[in-house]
């Protein structure tokens, strides 16, 4: 008998091209990889793949089973949302993905009161870089900043949300320092991957060419906060924090538009239903948040 797991290792290489993307999207190592396609091989009697210098290439008899793979993939899915659509209990685990900074610097007191509200729901808040997917029940809910919408899977439900904004900021303190002449430099603050986005412009503050690096969210914005210099933000993040201000002469940025996601049958469940209506409306109460309208610049 063919084990599913086998086939989910399957593929993931035949999707990914190589052992490694494959052990990056399951969480596992490549020998663990390596180690399932060989168990695979042996109980089918055939090669599944051809390892070139560019990655793995399906054989023939991997191309068979490929198309085999996907209708067992559609299948399990298909039982799964049916059974968990039928789930009309207000207990149970809820699994709601988004971004870190839309979990700490915005939603987080809402979901407090949901919890609070109806509290033999176990909620699980997966706030990371790497969103969950929802077509593969890693969770439940989708809190997602969407640039294009076409990029939406098809099979996903979707509340469309307001836009969301970003600008330049830096301390109360700093800019009133600049204002009356203070000789200390200004500095780019930088997530060390991403930079100085192409949109932002030091606008009225003449800036230094080094910049000060971070590797993370929040280190950046306790950087900006102490005054060390200029930094691109959310404008949730920017225009809620008491010690920052806009910097003089910088635009808007326009991020995306924020979406409310569910899945299938999934989104039937009472649980699911009741936390998508009740995190909308919140939602809608924080669109001049989101969209940089909340305050006049500085």
């Amino acid at each position: 008998m063919i084990d599913w797991d086998d086939i989910r290792y399957f593929l993931a290489v035949a999707r990914g091209g190589s052992v490694r993307a494959a052990g990056a999207q399951l969480g596992v190592n490549h020998s663990t990889v390596l180690r399932r396609i060989a168990q695979l091989e042996e109980r089918l009697g055939a090669q599944m793949f051809e390892k070139l210098p560019s990655g793995y290439r399906l054989t023939a008899a991997g191309e068979e089973v490929l198309e085999l793979a996907n209708q067992m993939e559609a299948s399990s899915h298909q039982l799964e949302t049916r059974v968990f659509g039928r789930d009309q209990s207000v207990r149970g685990l809820l699994r709601v993905t988004l971004a870190p900074p839309l979990a700490t610097h915005l939603l987080m007191p809402d979901f407090a009161d949901f919890a609070r509200l109806h509290p033999d729901i176990e909620m699980e808040i997966l706030s990371s870089g790497e969103l969950a997917n929802l077509t593969n029940r890693e969770a439940d809910v989708a809190i997602r900043v969407v640039y294009d919408r076409k990029t939406l899977p098809l099979n996903l439900h979707g509340l469309k949300g307001a836009e969301v904004f970003g600008s330049v900021y830096m301390s109360r303190d700093r800019l009133a320092a600049w204002r009356a002449g203070a000789p200390d430099p200004i500095r780019w603050i930088v997530i060390s991957v991403h930079g100085i986005p192409e949109w932002a412009s030091a606008g009225e503050v003449r800036t230094t060419g080094v910049p000060f690096r971070t590797t993370d969210a929040e280190a950046q914005i306790v950087a900006v906060r102490q005054g060390l210099g200029i930094t691109t933000l959310p404008c949730f993040v920017g225009d809620a924090d008491p010690v920052l201000v806009r910097v003089p002469g910088t635009d808007l940025h326009m991020y995306g538009t924020l979406w409310l996601l569910t899945q299938g049958e999934t989104r039937k469940t009472k649980r699911v239903r009741l936390f998508t209506e009740f995190i909308s409306r919140r939602l809608a109460a924080y669109a001049p948040l989101l969209t940089g309208l909340s305050v006049s610049r500085d």
